[in-house]
């Protein structure tokens, strides 16, 4: 496999994202866009562009809190992305950010948005690579932990609260390098771009540090099967 070409700053990330997004807009009609899975915040900055933006999330909590803080959504549904069916309706763009890690049947969600998705339209994706160290330690440490980690290291005082993460993971076999390429062959993508991101290697303190240390340990007793460089990927798709 090609060697993984890797963000330099989150910013970088965003920049390219928008882009892409921006690259769909023909000055008229307005774009409709769907952000399966829903954050605090939408991250893209598209001022200037007409769209629509549709919010879907499992989680009522975090739903309510999205819609009460950033009110940026003009739709909002509760309800779970295997299940739910839009019907004739049409995506330009689906944004699905750190969501098919925690879906058991990730591999129904990519192919209800293969349905949704206009084609010539965009399917960005953002998921940590199951087949990394990062991933690889996430599968092997049960959900106690992964609360513990993100309340008392990453100092998120919410996690494991009503509406906030993290949630359960399953890293199905298609939330990798490998899986979503054999996904964009059998559902007739093709890959605009593909990148991945280190967040410890992008953090500048001790934790961070340390994290990079035991990555590099834990790739080297696998003998580099598992890659300690990157652990997120960040997908652009493009539906033909």
């Amino acid at each position: 496999m090609t060697k993984l070409e890797l963000f330099t700053s989150y910013e970088q990330e965003i920049d390219l994202l928008q882009a892409c997004v921006r690259s769909l807009f023909d000055g008229k009609s307005e774009l409709s866009i769907l952000e399966a899975g829903c954050g605090p915040g939408w991250p893209l900055k598209l001022d200037g562009i007409k769209y629509r933006l549709t919010g879907v999330d499992l989680d009522r909590d975090a739903l309510a809190r999205r819609t009460s803080v950033a009110k940026d959504l003009d739709e909002a549904i509760v309800a779970d992305l295997r299940q739910i069916d839009f019907g004739d309706r049409k995506f330009d763009v689906i944004y699905n950010a750190f969501v098919l890690e925690h879906i058991e049947d990730a591999a129904a969600v990519l192919e209800n948005f293969a349905r949704w998705l206009k084609s010539g339209g965009l399917l960005i994706l953002l998921l940590p690579d199951r087949d990394s160290v990062f991933g690889f330690i996430t599968r092997l440490t049960p959900f106690w932990f992964h609360v513990f980690y993100h309340r008392y290291v990453l100092r998120r005082e919410n996690a494991g609260l009503p509406g906030f993460g993290p949630y359960p993971t399953y890293h199905h076999q298609i939330v990798s390098r490998t899986g979503i390429r054999g996904f964009c062959k059998t559902h007739g993508f093709k890959v605009s771009e593909e990148r991945g991101s280190c967040t410890y290697d992008l953090e500048k303190n001790k934790r961070a540090r340390f994290v990079r240390t035991v990555a590099i340990g834990v790739s080297a007793l696998s003998l580099g099967r598992l890659p300690w460089t990157h652990n997120n990927l960040t997908y652009v798709l493009r539906k033909e």
